[in-house]
């Protein structure tokens, strides 16, 4: 897994670093003053996002779990690399933090989830100030803490704290949001993202295989 993280990273810097080579992307024949009104749109830009995840999980293969939402943050760092106007490419390298709250017949049980994301994204501009992005993600699962309320013995909590050892420990998921620009410099943003692999874990009933899901709401400022 340090491998595929590392190798994410180095990806990231050569893309910029190609990029901040080849920053003009608008026709030459444009008037001169429009331009210039467009020239921070050309250049690399980072900057640092953060926001709320509301997340939850999908493809339950287990009935006796009804399952709701958990809370939690998301924030890292951003890279918004321009192509030809209007696409563009956005890279992030975030923690998130994701899981689910569940009632069982046993009692209620909940599971958060700590990971580092890095979406992979086309950016779009359509109008003036206003983006939409899509694209693949992988995301680093760092640690699983699960927390048991009314009923469960000692034993059944062993179970499912064995069971949760054995997630996978990364995943390929999709990412689709949109982004309103404040100004050049500050982004109100909010993106959907699912696994589309899920945690597999064979041969315990108690626990289900599930995809993530988060929805997610945040500001980005760029630099």
């Amino acid at each position: 897994m340090k491998k595929i993280f590392y190798s994410a990273i180095c990806l990231l810097l050569v893309a910029g670093s190609v990029s901040a080579q080849h920053r003009r992307y608008y026709p030459r024949n444009r008037p001169q003053a429009q331009q210039r009104q467009q020239k921070p749109q050309e250049q690399v830009k980072f900057g640092i996002v953060g926001g709320v995840n509301i997340s939850n999980i999908v493809n339950v293969n287990n009935s006796n779990f009804s399952t709701g939402t958990l809370a939690g943050l998301n924030a890292g760092v951003s890279m918004d690399v321009p192509i030809r106007y209007p696409f563009g490419f956005e890279a992030d390298l975030l923690y998130s933090g994701k899981g689910y709250s569940a009632i069982t017949p046993t009692g209620q049980f909940s599971q958060r989830t700590n990971w580092i994301d890095l979406p992979l994204l086309l950016k779009i501009r359509p109008v003036p100030n206003f983006n939409f992005v899509v694209g693949p993600q992988v995301s680093f699962l760092l640690s699983t803490q699960n927390k048991f309320n009314n009923g469960y013995s000692t034993q059944t909590q062993d179970v499912y704290n064995q069971a949760t050892d054995g997630y996978n420990k990364t995943l390929i998921g999709g990412v689709v949001g949109v982004g309103l620009e404040l100004n050049p410099n500050i982004e109100l943003r909010a993106r959907y993202t699912i696994d589309l692999q899920s945690t597999s874990i064979a041969g315990v009933s108690d626990i289900p295989q599930y995809n993530n899901q988060v929805w997610q709401i945040g500001l980005g400022v760029k630099f």
